[in-house]
């Protein structure tokens, strides 16, 4: 049983020849305690996702901007060796007792870095007007970058997504991006075909309060840049709409599905995690199906809080059906390694161990540990 006074596993890091840190793996059950390196205080919601009032440029200042030379901080190296490091791997029965300990998960939650990206690193003049929330942009290092539509123009590889690792590490299994604005809605259909993704997961309304997410599809037909999208096919099942997309672009086709899950509440996350799990399981036998192509595609509004959810639920549900343990901690961390910001909330780091359970709770009982 996991203990409350209990902090999260540190493992050590490994610095390869090219100077990359990487975590050292061990499949363990083990909730030893290990001082943290990195505390944070708590973060308003608004601190985390950044203003909803639109972003204002100066444009007089564009083009004047000095090079930037990123120079990690000896606090920002403590940090990203946290969240290349931190563990604390439940077996099942832990996990269950876990979920009942909802001050446990809200301290280990302030413990993870936000690891949110500096404007300074991302060298692109101009690349405000293609972010949603003026904090959340995009880590450099794993940042989606759109083929030139012209190579005098750097803003135009620009998109604010990144790509997402998936389990066990696998590399480009997802990408989570930003609900598209009115100036960004061609750049995410280019993506989606350069990126030759099967699925997209939408999980945020069109506006709740503020506006969102712009309605990025056609009813029928409609021409994004130089992609033409088709719908075929709607869906219409409890919690989500599923539509069924052919993507055209000259003489070449690819077939995407669209889930479009509308019941997440404003402000909190959802009274019960079965909706989110079958939109998951939904998604991942998609997913199976179009073995070869590319990574799944999630957005909600910043791409970082209910995105993050359900990257995190998804990863931790195959870590669950294949190892019989699951370690969100080290699912979490390595999500913002990828994307500053991922799993926004202490509500929503709960949220996702609850869904674990639930998934947890199906599975055949000759798997426990």
């Amino acid at each position: 049983m996991v203990q409350p006074d209990q902090a999260p596993k540190v493992l050590n890091v490994v610095v390869d020849p090219q100077g990359q840190c990487t975590p050292e793996i061990r499949n363990t059950a083990s909730t030893s305690v290990c001082p943290s390196p990195f505390r944070m205080k708590p973060i308003g919601l608004q601190e985390r996702r950044g203003s909803n009032v639109s972003l204002t440029l100066d444009m007089s200042s564009l083009g004047n901007v000095e090079p930037f030379v990123a120079v990690s901080t000896p606090r920002e190296k403590v940090a990203m060796e946290y969240l290349q490091s931190a563990s604390r791997v439940l077996t099942r029965p832990q996990l269950r007792d876990v979920v009942a300990s909802s001050h446990l998960l809200q301290s280990e939650f302030m413990e993870i870095p936000m690891n949110f990206v500096d404007p300074k690193e991302i060298d692109i003049p101009r690349h405000g007007t293609k972010n949603r929330y003026k904090t959340i942009l995009p880590n450099p290092l794993s940042r989606v970058c759109l083929r030139p539509k012209n190579i005098t123009d750097p803003l135009s590889t620009y998109i604010n997504a990144n790509y997402i690792r998936g389990y066990s590490g696998k590399e480009k299994a997802f990408i989570a991006t930003q609900g598209p604005m009115i100036n960004t809605v061609n750049d995410f259909w280019q993506m989606v075909w350069q990126e030759d993704s099967p699925v997209i997961v939408m999980i945020t309304k069109l506006k709740e309060k503020n506006e969102k997410c712009v309605l990025y599809w056609p009813e029928k037909r409609g021409i994004y840049g130089k992609v033409e999208v088709l719908v075929i096919g709607v869906n219409e099942c409890d919690n989500y709409t599923i539509r069924n997309l052919v993507l055209k672009r000259g003489s070449h086709t690819q077939h995407v599905k669209h889930y479009w899950y509308t019941s997440w509440p404003d402000h909190k996350t959802p009274d019960s995690a079965q909706p989110l799990l079958q939109l998951m399981l939904d998604v991942e036998e998609d997913r199976l199906a179009s073995e070869g192509r590319g990574p799944v595609v999630v957005h909600c509004s910043a791409g970082i809080g209910r995105t993050g959810c359900f990257i995190a639920t998804s990863i931790g549900c195959q870590q669950l059906k294949e190892e019989g343990v699951v370690d969100a901690l080290s699912i979490v961390c390595q999500l913002r390694v990828d994307r500053g910001g991922m799993v926004q909330t202490s509500e929503q780091y709960e949220f996702v161990h609850h869904a674990l359970c639930l998934f947890e709770s199906r599975l055949s009982p000759e798997t426990v540990q």
